[in-house]
């Protein structure tokens, strides 16, 4: 630990540390942790989480309710860690319905610590897939001015997110930070050379917003050209039963794969064993994967969501596509018969990614908190 005399308190939408996962939050924290004196994080409930501490000055509170009561939690257990200790800068945070900054707002109303709001994607942009995502857009459009109002620094990701930002919810230019979240370890997601086993790997979630079924359309348009084309699925999530039905409607069975959930150090080796990886998301923030396999010398393809647009100039380093399956089969035939090309992009993808170094970004990452902390700090003397 280092000489930082700074307390941070974090409301997280992310429980996984409160569950024992050491993932990418929790490599993130490794670092990050280094810039603070104590840094406490409230997480929402999980079955199997227990208050902990982490990294030695990090300490983990989940919440005991669902997440609706996740706004009383912060409420009740942040007042009591603001009566034991100052308290220098609060992080929340917040998308989907902003539990974690009606939280904030609520413990802050009366206190003067300055509140970084931590938007990493706005639900909904730039494409609404269903009721619920309709919906969060709809609270996007109420809690955003609202808490830019009553002074709100707001951390972005991209540059996509500080725009919608100015131009759709108001914010001032001078109350956003941009503070990329792509924290890369360079030396084990780096390139190899591997016999690839698939020719299309997607690594997500299995809901709307990820896109899954796009690419299996692409992928049914792409059998007659390719038929022995295979795709690699590895994620969890509501749309699997759907996905299965609709590999089996298309006569996928002997090209889709689905494959086991493994530890965080094995990615890259997951990433090595595709000619490509797609991320046909309609929201994202900053598509970590993405990132991932462009760092392994991988070819992306993704569509234009979160900061992919800033990483990939198209055609050069990666491709960019549509909501749309037959550009998304185009960009995928492209990679498969021009495999020069394909290493090419590879080398040009693994070079964009460079600047996001783990130690390079979380450091400027947390300067920049301690910069905000400073100001608020000349401005109230």
């Amino acid at each position: 630990m280092t000489g930082y005399n700074y307390n941070l308190l974090m409301l997280s939408g992310d429980n996984a540390i409160a569950r024992g996962v050491d993932g990418a939050f929790y490599q993130m924290l490794a670092r990050f942790s280094d810039y603070w004196r104590r840094i406490d994080i409230l997480t929402p409930s999980a079955p199997d989480a227990t208050a902990r501490v982490i990294h030695e000055n990090v300490y983990v509170h989940p919440a005991p309710y669902h997440r609706l009561l996740q706004p009383r939690f912060i409420q009740q257990k942040a007042t009591t860690l603001v009566a034991e200790r100052d308290y220098h800068l609060v992080t929340s945070h917040d998308f989907g319905f902003f539990y974690n900054g009606i939280g904030a707002w609520w413990l802050l109303r009366n206190r003067d610590i300055p509140l970084v709001s931590e938007i990493h994607h706005i639900e909904g942009y730039p494409l609404a897939t269903s009721l619920r995502e309709r919906l969060w857009r709809q609270a996007a459009k109420a809690y955003l001015p609202f808490i830019a109002k009553r002074g709100a620094t707001f951390r972005v990701v991209n540059q996509t997110v500080a725009d919608d930002l100015q131009h759709d919810f108001g914010v001032p230019e001078n109350r956003i930070r941009v503070l990329s979240s792509l924290y890369l370890d360079l030396e084990t997601y780096a390139p190899e050379m591997t016999e690839p086993q698939y020719d299309v790997l997607f690594v997500g979630r299995l809901a709307q917003n990820k896109g899954i079924l796009l690419l299996l359309d692409a992928i049914t348009q792409l059998k007659t050209r390719f038929p022995a084309i295979s795709l690699g699925i590895r994620g969890d999530g509501a749309l699997k039963a759907q996905i299965a039905q609709f590999i089996a409607d298309n006569n996928l069975v002997d090209s889709v794969s689905f494959l086991p959930r493994i530890a965080d150090s094995d990615m890259p080796d997951l990433y090595r064993s595709a000619r490509m990886l797609v991320c046909a998301s309609t929201v994202e923030g900053n598509p970590r994967v993405t990132a991932e396999a462009m760092a392994c010398g991988v070819p992306v393809i993704s569509t234009r969501v979160g900061i992919m647009p800033e990483l990939i100039d198209d055609g050069r380093n990666g491709f960019l596509v549509d909501w749309d399956s037959a550009k998304i089969a185009l960009a995928i035939a492209t990679v498969l018969e021009n495999p020069q090309q394909a290493d090419a992009i590879a080398r040009a993808g693994r070079a964009s990614v460079l600047p996001y170094s783990a130690d390079n970004t979380i450091c400027t990452y947390a300067e920049a908190y301690h910069a905000i902390i400073e100001n608020h700090n000349i401005e109230t003397s």
